[in-house]
């Protein structure tokens, strides 16, 4: 009886929710459709938007105005100290430590996923095997981080020398004769494991991504450069990364901004111990395992301003291109 209800309960959520909210649409049109020109056309985009508006400023922008108030204020957001929080997060060791790591994690992530994605869509574009190869890189895209890290902690973990070595890394290192590595807690290693797993998650998205840029190439440019005598190479570099450098760009920065705001593969990986924390994962340090919400508010506003410029280079390219269309 009790599933029955509950059943009924959602059967009847669903009708009058969605039902409700058609109905306040066809009725805001019908009552701006008898409004006089120009008013009915200026009204009407602003009545299928207005949803969308309030929810953003309910949930995202109101917190982000929330957290920069309490970034000038103490642990317990009760005494004004100005900016010292912010001046805690470009002096603290751990902070530059964390700015460090983060900026490793930029250029060797995002160079690495956007040069082995351009390189693999150009090799294996228009060949028979395509579809499979191009699947088996995209396949990670469908593992979420704490997923691939879960399966990356398999891989790398470590036993003492003399042990069975169920990590499947150390397991061949050992096979080979060499001693296993702590691929998580040696310093000299571990920030670079952790930054491979986001390497094999993201080189499929910007495979996919830059092939149908390839394919958008007009095949008579490629043809013509043929038959004045250029090589693969040349076409590579003369013709193809010319014609999709946008794309290219737009896939940059796009991973770029999934790389600065990292903390799935850290936390759930090393938690931020022996050298490897980040930003974001300090910021969630702070706030919710030290419950400084000061320092955490100041390190997600910096978090925010380091987004943003990418964000702004984003849009003011797409309207380039709309405008050259």
């Amino acid at each position: 009886m009790e599933i029955i209800t509950r059943i009924i309960n959602v059967i009847l959520a669903v009708v009058f929710g969605c039902g409700g909210v058609i109905g306040i649409f066809y009725l805001a049109n019908y009552c701006i459709a008898r409004l006089p020109k120009p008013w009915n056309h200026n009204l009407l985009p602003w009545v299928y938007i207005s949803p969308a508006m309030l929810i953003l400023s309910a949930y995202l922008i109101l917190p982000t105005i929330q957290t920069f108030y309490l970034s000038f204020f103490d642990g317990r957001s009760q005494n004004f100290v100005g900016l010292k929080n912010y001046l805690f997060a470009f002096t603290d060791k751990s902070m530059l430590m964390a700015v460090r790591n983060n900026l490793l994690w930029l250029v060797l992530v995002t160079g690495i996923s956007v040069s082995l994605g351009l390189i693999i869509a150009v090799l294996v574009d228009k060949v028979s095997y395509e579809p499979i190869v191009k699947s088996l890189i995209f396949l990670p895209m469908a593992i979420s981080f704490v997923g691939a890290s879960v399966i990356w902690r398999f891989i790398y973990a470590y036993r003492p020398l003399g042990d069975e070595q169920i990590g499947l890394l150390n397991a061949i290192i050992v096979s080979l004769g060499f001693e296993p590595v702590g691929w998580l807690v040696e310093r000299s290693v571990n920030n670079f494991a952790l930054i491979i797993i986001m390497i094999w998650l993201y080189t499929g998205f910007a495979m996919v991504i830059l092939s149908v840029a390839i394919k958008g190439i007009p095949q008579d440019i490629v043809e013509a450069a043929r038959i004045d005598g250029a090589n693969s190479w040349q076409i590579f570099w003369r013709i193809t990364i010319p014609m999709i450098r946008s794309t290219i760009l737009v896939v940059s920065t796009t991973i770029i901004i999934l790389v600065l705001k990292i903390f799935d593969i850290v936390f759930v990986m090393t938690g931020g111990n022996n050298g490897t924390e980040v930003i974001a994962s300090r910021m969630i340090k702070e706030m919710f395992n030290y419950r400084n919400f000061g320092r955490g508010s100041a390190i997600a506003i910096i978090l925010l301003l380091l987004i943003i410029p990418v964000m702004i280079s984003n849009i003011r390219r797409f309207q380039t291109q709309e405008k050259l269309r």
